[in-house]
């Protein structure tokens, strides 16, 4: 079982910044995904950003540019979020995909707001 510690959410203006960090407890053997996933309210989840094992990145479209996602070392996924919009606002969730599992982090909100 994979657990997680998430920090870096918060309150901030539209066109600041967050980072978003995220260690894992273990990693599993072979090839795997860690991420971030967002959820609004009333609006399903949705991928924000991943990165695999080889250094593969994905983001969503709505991202256009404005997020880096990093991993220092192998037990941790960090998030730069640039120029936020009040549309960003949601419960962000660190993920972890395997090939046949996916583990979630608990959450931490982003509230972007003037």
């Amino acid at each position: 079982q994979v657990s997680f510690v998430q920090s870096g959410g918060g309150l901030v203006q539209p066109g600041g910044s967050l980072t978003l960090s995220c260690r894992a407890s273990t990693i599993p053997n072979g090839d795997h995904a860690m991420g971030w996933y967002r959820q609004a309210p009333g609006k399903q989840r949705e991928m924000v950003a991943s990165i695999t094992t080889r250094g593969q990145t994905d983001y969503g479209d709505f991202v256009k540019g404005r997020f880096i996602i990093s991993k220092p070392n192998s037990l941790e996924v960090d998030l730069l979020m640039n120029n936020l919009h009040p549309n960003d606002t949601a419960v962000y969730y660190c993920n972890m995909q395997t090939f046949s599992q996916a583990y979630w982090g608990q959450g931490t909100q982003v509230t972007v707001s003037s």
